[in-house]
């Protein structure tokens, strides 16, 4: 199969199975924007991102927060809406605590930064020693409240955070000299303050949600003895698509159009960042085998955005139901190419974007018969 990109940015395509069996041909495409200026417009990046093949994480993987997924699910019901970055103290003076938001189109998302504290020893239980002030601070499930306790003598008893494991804060064991000393998340709710080492709080970042996490491992369906010996290779039936979102719920909104307006508050040395997501058409022609041609429209269902870098990311995708494999698919092209390339395909003929193209490939037609 062949892949024409016409467009300037990153294309790729793999295979995606449903739970029923059936396969599909998935083609994504990701184009880096650079954030801009005050009254700017965003504009594509000279430097594209590539695709992510795998997933990837700050540290060792299982054992700390996921950075980038993935870029190749079979498909995701909504947008997933991300941001990697760091909480700014407003006008750059040092601060205890700031307030850090993200908008997007219908979805809004705020929460609190904190200094960094430890957990201390009061009178009756430990407490939140008061926060160092800080001008930047990054932002990440590494250090929202979470973690895992593996301080009990007997392993039976170490307990995981399974909302995030590889956060900081928790502790299950409350014995004082596991405690004392440790430190507290730097992200917490704005109207939930982290007060316990063994509370109920959510863990607050604007980044993906692990595979492995709660809520969104219980989508991945049911794997037991069944599974096993009735149902292997395949997904099990009970297998839910919103698994591939990688993004909180609340960091989830419908397939956006283009020009839906981005508010970022202290997430920049400017304190308060606008734009608009641009509008980019991203077509998507299959041609099969029998001659047949479809015309799929991508949509974007996943958008990065990484102030700290001055960029943003989106992705759209476009998956083909496939009645056998993937080879009765011949070409796909993403984007629109020149009029002249459709009009050599109606002929027949072989299109060369330059005469210059044209030449060198007769020169190389010539020498392979000499």
């Amino acid at each position: 199969m062949n892949l024409l990109n016409a467009t300037k940015m990153q294309a790729g395509y793999t295979m995606g199975m449903q739970p029923d069996g059936r396969e599909f041909l998935v083609v994504a495409v990701k184009g880096t924007f650079t954030v801009p200026g005050q009254g700017e417009e965003p504009r594509l990046a000279e430097e594209q991102v590539p695709l992510i093949e795998a997933d990837t994480f700050t540290g060792e993987p299982g054992f700390s927060a996921p950075v980038y997924e993935s870029d190749y699910p079979l498909r995701k019901p909504r947008c997933d809406v991300l941001l990697h970055g760091s909480a700014y103290a407003p006008g750059g003076r040092p601060a205890a605590k700031v307030t850090v938001s993200l908008r997007v189109g219908p979805i809004s998302k705020s929460f609190n930064v904190v200094g960094h504290r430890f957990w201390k020893k009061g009178l009756i239980s430990v407490s939140a020693s008061r926060p160092k002030p800080f001008t930047v601070m990054p932002l990440s499930y590494d250090n929202a409240f979470g973690g895992f306790d593996r301080t009990h003598k007997n392993p039976s008893r170490h307990k995981a955070y399974l909302l995030n494991p590889v956060g900081t804060g928790f502790h299950d064991n409350l014995k004082m000299e596991f405690i004392e000393g440790k430190p507290l998340p730097n992200t917490e709710e704005t109207k939930n303050p982290v007060t316990k080492p063994n509370g109920n709080y959510r863990p607050m970042s604007f980044g993906p949600v692990a595979r492995g996490w709660l809520p969104r491992y219980k989508l991945a369906g049911t794997y037991d003895q069944n599974w096993l010996d009735n149902i292997f290779p395949f997904l099990p039936p009970d297998f839910d698509e919103a698994y591939y979102q990688s993004a909180p719920p609340d960091q989830q909104m419908p397939y956006p159009k283009g020009g839906e307006e981005v508010v970022l508050t202290n997430l920049t040395p400017e304190g308060d960042t606008r734009f608009r997501l641009p509008e980019v058409p991203v077509p998507i022609e299959f041609s099969l085998k029998n001659y047949e041609r479809k015309m799929i429209s991508g949509v974007i269902d996943t958008i990065v955005i990484e102030p700290d870098k001055k960029r943003f990311m989106m992705t759209w995708r476009a998956s083909l139901p496939l009645k056998r494999n993937m080879f009765e698919v011949t070409q796909v092209v993403v984007g629109k190419m020149p009029k002249a390339w459709y009009r050599a395909r109606e002929l027949g003929k072989t299109y060369y974007p330059t005469l210059g193209a044209l030449v060198r490939a007769k020169a190389a037609a010539s020498r392979g018969e000499d």
